[in-house]
């Protein structure tokens, strides 16, 4: 009995459809590339349901005749290649010709266009692959518009997985960025309900443009060009200095050949030059822009062209690495304090009450165990026994309560890179992390604090701003009330930033707290633990020079947690170094 089958052509389109369109953002990506294809120097996005209901696009460019708008919906239908020798040198974003198929198979679409020589446009309507009618339309501009309306109304299985509007909303900004700073001479227009979400006008400079996109300040903006060398590249490169940081990478940007696109050894090579004047923990802005002969990258690798191969990479990564490091070194400027925390912005200590949070569910986050800190994570040492030879043992002894009352005996003897410190106690070595510390300290106060009610903050006499990228302003309208309650007062400031009235005594870096909560994507699916946990990633006190009487104070509130031995996200607080180990490292 036969049992290969030959799948109906209605089931095919489907399943193409799934490789190319898999949410909202997808359907703006093609349509935005198509735009652009075609020169377009004006693109207005309109969404209802965050594009689920409907995704209306305008533009002004070359438009389609009546003869092609006939061949659209159908699939591998282009006008951007005509043979295999042209996959080698495309030059435009799309060339496979599946999106406007992928699109018509599972929505409902209307498309008019109109071009320069017509005296009148033309409109084609397709609701899951059928065509329903191809007529003129009542346009007189030129250019495309295009209404996808029920998007996956035939796909019941791919619609279920579709996020609430912000995650979406958050995705089509991830998508549409990108091509806002690449195409700066060319106005974008992005609207959600009515409301404006991205306002650009056309822009002849490149580093303006980039500032009103991500919201960030241009005299902390970088910019360089290296025209033509002899092997056909050129490069663009715009940096941010140590004044724009971030607690992921969402302010990283690559194109090669007009194509936003993700690599990740280029990516690591470029964040690696940053850690000479960043902490591992803040992510840097940088725009790179690589022209490079066609033949010499590959873009037929992913449905979504987002992923390149390139013919000698490891050369165009050192290049960028050297590139990246001469313009921070000869052009970074001082790191600026006006937006940190300081003495004279002070007024005084208050104390706020709110109501006690009972929800119990938590999502663990990247670097957080699943159990609760409260659920004695496991202890995993921070250093590689195969280097130091130290046995498991010496990390941490399996008698918490015996390693406790050895701290609390031990004696302050110095410290060490104004990191750890170094406490000792008969016949061993105890090394606090103080930064590990500080915050398991001040994380436990802060939820002690929130589950009763009360949270002593800090007002400030001046509020601090912090402009927010589009991404984060859609956070920021989620989660303010839950800022408020958590002490950290605030409102809009303008249309681009926001101002922060007070926060939790101990939160020692206010920026940090702040856009440590705004990184997360899933803010509302978090308890307060969750939200102490995050905020406290700010208390940091690596490279403060503590006194002795700050040290031994440091250690008692360590002994005195619940968890003493493990920060809120699993690492080591403190590490015990026997007489025994020590006598084999010196071969005693």
């Amino acid at each position: 009995m036969a049992t290969i089958t030959i799948l109906p052509d209605h089931l095919i389109s489907k399943i193409a459809a799934g490789e190319v369109i898999e949410r909202p953002a997808s359907v703006i990506k093609e349509c935005v590339e198509n735009s652009l294809d075609a020169g377009a120097t004006s693109i207005e996005i309109h969404l209802k349901d965050a594009g689920k209901s409907l995704i209306h696009i305008k533009d002004n460019g070359t438009g389609i005749s009546q003869n092609d708008l006939e061949k659209l919906f159908f699939r591998h239908a282009t006008s951007k290649i005509k043979n295999e020798d042209d996959l080698s040198h495309i030059n435009s974003l799309g060339f496979r010709g599946e999106a406007l198929y992928s699109i018509g198979a599972i929505s409902d679409v209307t498309l008019k266009s109109k071009t320069l020589n017509q005296s009148e446009g033309w409109e084609i309507h397709v609701r899951g692959t059928q065509r329903l009618s191809l007529k003129p339309a009542a346009t007189t501009l030129n250019g495309t518009e295009i209404e996808i309306k029920e998007l996956f109304f035939n796909t019941p299985a791919r619609k279920k997985f579709l996020k609430s509007n912000t995650t979406e909303i958050n995705q089509i900004l991830n998508i549409l960025i990108p091509y806002t700073l690449l195409h700066y001479k060319t106005r974008f227009l992005l609207t959600h309900q009515g409301s404006p979400l991205i306002d650009l006008p056309t822009d002849e400079n490149l580093t303006k443009r980039i500032a009103q996109s991500l919201h960030i300040e241009e005299k902390y903006i970088l910019e360089k060009k290296y025209p033509k060398d002899q092997n056909d590249m050129a490069i663009q490169i715009v940096l941010g200095d140590i004044n724009i940081k971030r607690a992921r990478r969402d302010l990283q940007f690559l194109f090669i050949n007009g194509r936003p696109v993700q690599h990740k050894n280029i990516s690591f090579h470029l964040n690696q030059v940053y850690r000479l004047i960043m902490p591992p923990t803040d992510y840097p802005f940088f725009y790179v822009d690589i022209l490079i002969p066609p033949d010499d990258v590959d873009v037929n690798v992913h449905p979504t062209k987002r992923e390149v191969k390139l013919k000698d990479e490891q050369h165009l990564c050192m290049l960028l690495r050297n590139i990246t490091e001469e313009i921070l070194m000869k052009n970074g400027q001082i790191k600026e304090a006006a937006s940190s925390f300081s003495p004279a912005h002070t007024f005084k200590n208050t104390t706020i009450r709110i109501k006690e949070n009972k929800t119990d569910s938590l999502e663990p986050w990247e670097g957080q165990s699943e159990k609760s800190p409260n659920n004695n994570i496991p202890h995993s040492p921070s250093i590689s026994e195969q280097l130091f030879f130290i046995p498991e043992a010496n990390f941490h002894r399996k008698n918490k309560e015996n390693l406790q009352s050895r701290l609390q005996n031990a004696k302050f003897i110095g410290g060490f890179l104004n990191k750890y410190l170094l406490f000792e106690e008969n016949h061993s070595l105890l090394l606090i992390d103080q930064h590990a510390a500080a915050e398991r300290v001040n994380y436990e106060k802060f939820l002690n604090q929130i589950r009763k009610g009360q949270i002593e903050v800090q007002h400030l006499l001046t509020p601090i701003t912090l402009k927010l990228t589009p991404q984060e302003f859609l956070t920021f309208e989620e989660i303010k009330d839950t800022l408020e309650k958590i002490g950290f007062s605030n409102n809009q400031w303008d249309a681009t930033s926001i101002a922060i009235h007070s926060h939790p005594i101990f939160i020692k870096n206010i920026e940090r707290a702040i856009r440590n909560l705004l990184a997360e994507r899933s803010v509302e699916k978090y308890d307060m633990d969750a939200i102490a946990r995050r905020a406290c990633r700010s208390s940091v006190m690596t490279g403060d020079k503590l006194q002795d009487p700050e040290a031994e104070k440091l250690k008692q509130q360590l002994i005195e947690c619940f968890d003493p031995f493990t920060c809120p996200h699993g690492r080591p607080t403190v590490v015990e170094l026997t007489e025994d180990f020590l006598d084999k490292q010196f071969l005693r």
